[in-house]
């Protein structure tokens, strides 16, 4: 499959994804749908299955350089974790950590966990993001980009902030809970999940970029996302305690700056942004030549 054959990522099934962001007829798949490892848990509570638990891995290249891949299938369950599903994520990392690819390209695009295997699915979260250390501990970058309907929720959210580097589209989301969870768990006084530009402007890729969460913002096609994926690869940042106590330090800056924030908006306001409400409708040049000046005075 040629690039030209998938203009975005976020419409695209997730093996499109992989097809299309590899260079061409270099994708090694493993454990594909002819394999047949896909959830217990699912079959045994009488739900459908996918023969590939909704996951895509394997290796290939980008550019010429090696890398390994994953891609969440938005069209199985949400892009939901399960057993299965977690553990062939685990074990790319854990590759990779022998292999020492150029990097692990992660395309997350999921809700969270499964709720049918819970129980399983988070501990499959704490596996991964072992896993996911070991790889870095390695010098292997890992490099998440959110690009998909279902946005990156969940535990994937979190142990998305664990790796080196997200790549991020407008139409990305990234965040832990879910609009539907906290309006579920706080009540829609505290967050309308029907309200889809409070969710972006929450949780979209603008605003983790402006933020500083997303280290690269690119437009939804797969030329872009190449593009900025390449500027990462044998980069790792060092993980050790001098980092950490650094990212520590930053994002208790950030909390004592924007912690009585009600809304993105006043956050943006507080940047220095002039007319913050302009800032869900501008273009991508026009959003970048704002985004990058705060970024450089922040």
């Amino acid at each position: 499959m040629k690039i030209e054959s998938v203009i975005g990522i976020r419409e695209s099934t997730a093996r499109e994804r992989v097809l299309a962001i590899l260079d061409s007829e270099t994708f090694t798949e493993y454990l594909p749908p002819a394999a047949r490892v896909f959830s217990p848990h699912l079959k045994s509570l009488g739900l459908p299955v996918s023969f590939d638990d909704g996951i895509v891995i394997g290796e290939g290249s980008i550019a010429g350089q090696k890398i390994f891949i994953a891609a969440q299938e938005p069209g199985f369950m949400g892009g939901a974790v399960g057993e299965v599903h977690g553990a062939k994520l685990t074990g790319l990392l854990e590759r990779a950590a022998l292999k020492k690819p150029a990097a692990v390209v992660l395309l997350f695009d999921t809700g969270g966990v499964r709720l049918h295997e819970a129980n399983a699915g988070l501990i499959a979260i704490s596996e991964i993001q072992r896993a996911m250390f070991n790889a870095r501990k390695a010098g292997v970058p890992l490099i998440v980009v959110s690009a998909g309907a279902n946005g990156v929720y969940g535990g994937i959210g979190i142990i998305s902030r664990c790796c080196d580097y997200i790549v991020i589209t407008e139409e990305g989301r990234l965040s832990v809970s879910g609009p539907e969870v906290i309006e579920s768990q706080k009540g829609v006084e505290e967050f309308d999940a029907r309200d889809r530009a409070l969710v972006w402007r929450t949780m979209g890729g603008k605003h983790r970029y402006l933020i500083g969460e997303a280290q690269m913002f690119v437009n939804d096609s797969v030329e872009d996302v190449r593009n900025a994926l390449v500027q990462y690869f044998n980069k790792p940042i060092p993980i050790n305690i001098d980092s950490v106590m650094e990212e520590h330090q930053r994002l208790g800056e950030r909390l004592s700056q924007y912690g009585k924030a009600e809304d993105a908006l006043d956050i943006w306001r507080d940047m220095g942004i002039t007319n913050p409400e302009d800032i869900p409708s501008l273009d991508f040049e026009a959003f970048m030549k704002i985004a990058n000046q705060v970024r450089k005075n922040g």
